[in-house]
C-alpha cells in the first residue's frame, strides 16, 4: 500500500496550501508530549503546539482518560432544549478563571465561530435596543478567522482578497504605540461622535497571524476605556492568547479595562477536540433577554457544547491551574529570555519580542509570507527535527507547556543554525 503522503493526494484538499506547488503532505502517525512521529519513523519537536492547541502536550493521559470515560456515558446531545453535566460544570469552572465581568457563555465549535458569535452579539445588542449601529472597528493586520463575519474584521488580504466585496462594514485603526496613541485617541473621539460603531474586535497584546506582533497594553487600555464610554462593545479575541500563553490565564488579565465579550477556542479543549466559546457580560446578555422571540440570539451549531469537548476543557483547566504547569510556564518564559540575550544582536535579526511563552523574531530579510525562502526555512527546521511554521520573515516559538529544557535547546539551535545561511 502507498504511504500516507501518496494516498492523501488522491482526494484531500488541505488548508492554506496551493496544491500545484506543494502536492505532498507529511504523514504523522503518532504524537506524545511535545513530540510528533511521522510515517518514516522520524521525530519532530512540536514548537507551535499544533497551532497553539496542545498546550499540555499531545495525548496527555490526564485529558484523554476522563474524555474516554465520558464517551461511554454521553457522547453527543442537542444543546437546544437540553443540557448536561460537562457543560454545566465547565461553565462553573470557566467563569472562575475568566475576568470577573464575564457572566454568560455561548458555545460554538471553533475560533472563527467564536468570533462570529461575538460580532453578531455586538451588532444585535444595538439592534435589539433600536439603535442603528452597523459599523465594526478592528486593528490593521488583524486576524479573527475564516467565516464571513470573522473575515470581514480581519485585515490580512492574503486570506480574504476574493471575498472583500461581500464583507460587513468595518473600519480599521493602527496598533497603539507610545508614539501614535494620542493621535489614535483623538481620531476615535472625533469618529465616535457619529454614534454608528457597534463593536471593536481585537487580539489583546499579540496579533498572531500577523506575525506575532506585540503592542502596548497601556495604549490598548486607553482605547477600550474610550470605546466603552461611548457604548461600543469591546470583543477580545483570545482564541490564540488564552489559557496561559501570555503568562496569565488570559491576555485580558494584563489590562485593567476588561472586554464586554471574549472569544475562546484552540487551547480551550487542550487540542483534543474542536470547540469554541463566546463569553459576555450580564449587560450584553440582558439585551437579548426578552419576551420577544426575535430578540434572541438565533445562532447554533450541531456540536454545540459537545460533552466530550466540555470534558476535555475541564481537564485542561485543571492542568492549567496545577502547580506543575504554572512552574513550567515560568521556566519557559525564563528560557526564552536567556535565548533572546543570545540572538537579539545577531546581524540577521531585525528585532525580537516576547509575551509570556510566546517568542518571536523578525529576520532582516524581505520575504513573502508563503514564498520560496519561507519554504526553505520550514524544511530546515523539519530536517533538524523541529516543527516551526514561519510567518513570512517572522520565526516564532509557541511550544506546549510540557516541553523540556533540552527540547527548547534543540529549537534554539535550529533557529541559530538557520541564521548561518538565510
Amino acid at each position: 500500500m502507498a504511504n500516507l503522503s501518496k494516498r492523501d493526494q488522491q482526494y484531500l484538499w488541505h488548508p492554506l496550501n496551493q496544491h500545484k506547488l506543494h502536492p505532498e503532505m507529511l504523514g504523522i502517525v503518532r504524537a506524545k508530549g511535545s513530540i510528533l512521529y511521522d510515517e518514516h519513523g522520524n521525530e519532530y519537536i512540536d514548537g507551535i503546539a499544533s497551532w497553539y492547541t496542545c498546550m499540555y502536550g499531545h495525548c496527555n493521559d490526564l485529558i484523554v482518560e476522563p474524555v474516554f470515560r465520558q464517551m461511554k456515558q454521553l457522547d453527543q446531545i442537542v444543546f437546544s432544549g437540553f443540557t448536561h453535566e460537562p457543560a454545566v460544570k465547565l461553565s462553573e469552572r470557566l467563569i472562575q478563571i475568566l475576568p470577573g465581568n464575564q457572566q454568560k457563555l455561548f458555545f460554538s465549535d471553533n475560533g472563527s465561530t467564536a468570533a462570529e458569535v461575538g460580532i453578531k452579539m455586538a451588532l444585535q445588542f444595538h439592534f435589539n435596543q433600536g439603535r442603528k449601529r452597523q459599523i465594526l472597528l478592528a486593528f490593521e493586520d488583524s486576524f479573527h478567522g475564516d467565516t464571513f463575519g470573522a473575515m470581514s474584521v480581519s485585515g490580512l488580504s492574503v486570506y480574504n482578497g476574493p471575498f472583500a466585496d461581500y464583507f460587513l462594514d468595518v473600519e480599521r485603526i493602527p496598533l497603539p504605540t507610545k508614539a501614535n496613541i494620542k493621535n489614535v485617541i483623538a481620531y476615535l473621539k472625533d469618529r465616535l461622535s457619529q454614534n454608528n460603531i457597534a463593536g471593536f474586535i481585537y487580539e489583546p497584546l499579540v496579533q498572531g497571524a500577523a506575525g506575532m506582533k506585540m503592542y502596548d497594553a497601556n495604549g490598548l487600555g486607553q482605547i477600550l476605556a474610550l470605546l466603552q464610554e461611548h457604548d461600543v462593545l469591546t470583543i477580545a479575541d483570545e482564541v490564540m492568547t488564552g489559557f496561559g500563553k501570555t503568562g496569565r490565564n488570559f491576555a485580558s488579565d494584563h489590562l485593567e479595562i476588561k472586554p464586554d465579550i471574549m472569544c475562546l477556542s484552540k487551547a480551550l479543549t487542550a487540542g483534543l477536540l474542536p470547540m469554541g466559546i463566546t463569553s459576555c457580560t450580564q449587560r450584553v446578555y440582558d439585551a437579548f433577554y426578552s419576551e420577544e422571540l426575535s430578540k434572541g440570539l438565533f445562532h447554533g451549531h450541531t456540536y454545540t457544547a459537545n460533552p466530550l469537548a466540555c470534558t476535555a476543557a475541564l481537564a485542561g483547566i485543571e492542568l492549567l491551574e496545577s502547580e506543575e504547569i504554572q512552574e513550567n510556564i515560568q521556566r519557559i518564559i525564563k528560557s526564552h529570555q536567556n535565548f533572546d540575550l543570545e540572538i537579539k544582536d545577531h546581524p540577521k535579526v531585525a528585532n525580537t519580542r516576547q509575551c509570556g511563552i510566546i517568542y518571536a523574531l523578525d529576520l532582516n530579510i524581505k520575504m513573502e509570507r508563503y514564498g520560496n525562502l519561507r519554504d526553505k526555512l520550514f524544511k530546515h527546521f523539519m530536517d533538524n527535527g523541529v516543527f516551526l511554521r514561519p510567518l513570512g520573515n517572522t520565526i516564532y516559538i509557541l511550544a506546549p507547556f510540557v516541553i523540556t529544557n533540552e527540547q527548547l535547546r534543540v529549537i534554539y539551535t535550529a533557529i541559530k543554525s538557520a541564521l548561518d545561511w538565510v
